[in-house]
């Protein structure tokens, strides 16, 4: 078969741009095709922090995980986890607690496809799903395996759930999640905030070359904590989410375009 016949084999037009593999293109990666460079130049050309807000949601990600396992949390659900790249959320789970066990869920068979190569273990594994169809995730054969529903889960929604419209009620999909799990529970987030008119000039960018980007308020955003109790610092930009080292003073704009938090399901 051709390449144009392997990529159609497993669900994939390159013509059309993926979340995923945006993401990717913006960390520098080469998980990606042209039209996901496209969308990536575009975006970059009218904003160029966004390779930054990519950075930094990254680096967010190691430091809410490791939190999360030094919380005693010793299971994670990623909804949305993109494809693998450098410190996923199971390597740096296991960094501190070898024991700690790890489902990645996207839509994108590229995901799949990279993840399968990865994976190597018992403690890990991959569903290919809509994380908007929570009751789908949820009876998964590999969730239903690895997560135990009557301890504390870390439900991971990163850098994802601005690209469900509003019409998507992504509030209801949070809450689907977290009726699922018990308390002492964890719901981690980070999301593009409407933070000033670079933000509203990225989420054009991203609504008119990708279809989503939703770069919601600081309201919005802290919205799909109700109900939780927000741990310290509380929703934050993400350079302030438990820094590793100090934080200028003085933000930039891509420093403000994605904000972080983590709560606890009481």
């Amino acid at each position: 078969m051709s390449t144009e016949q392997n990529w159609a084999a497993l669900g994939i037009d390159p013509e059309v741009p993926s979340i995923a593999r945006v993401y990717n293109a913006f960390l520098g990666g080469t998980d990606n095709f042209p039209a996901d460079r496209r969308v990536v130049e575009g975006i970059s050309a009218a904003v160029p922090e966004m390779r930054t807000v990519a950075t930094l949601n990254r680096a967010v990600l190691g430091r809410g995980v490791r939190f999360l396992v030094q919380q005693g949390v010793e299971q994670f659900l990623d909804l949305g986890s993109g494809l693998p790249t450098a410190e996923n959320t199971h390597e740096v789970a296991r960094a501190v607690n070898p024991g700690a066990r790890v489902v990645y869920v996207d839509k994108d068979p590229l995901v799949a496809a990279h993840a399968g190569a990865l994976i190597s273990d018992d403690l890990t594994a991959m569903v290919t799903a809509d994380l908007r169809s929570a009751g789908t995730v949820l009876a998964a054969p590999a969730v239903r395996r690895l997560i135990d529903f009557d301890s504390p889960v870390a439900v991971l929604l990163v850098g994802i759930l601005h690209h469900l419209h509003d019409d998507e009620d992504p509030r209801g999909v949070v809450e689907a999640y977290l009726s699922a799990v018990p308390s002492g529970s964890y719901l981690f987030v980070s999301h593009f905030c409407d933070s000033g008119p670079e933000a509203r000039e990225a989420e054009q960018k991203f609504l008119s070359l990708l279809g989503t980007g939703r770069f919601r308020t600081e309201t919005e955003i802290g919205a799909f904590f109700n109900g939780l109790d927000l741990v310290e610092p509380g929703l934050v930009p993400t350079p302030l989410w438990h820094p590793d080292e100090p934080v200028a003073a003085s933000l930039q704009v891509g420093d403000r375009l994605i904000w972080a938090g983590i709560a606890r399901k009481p």
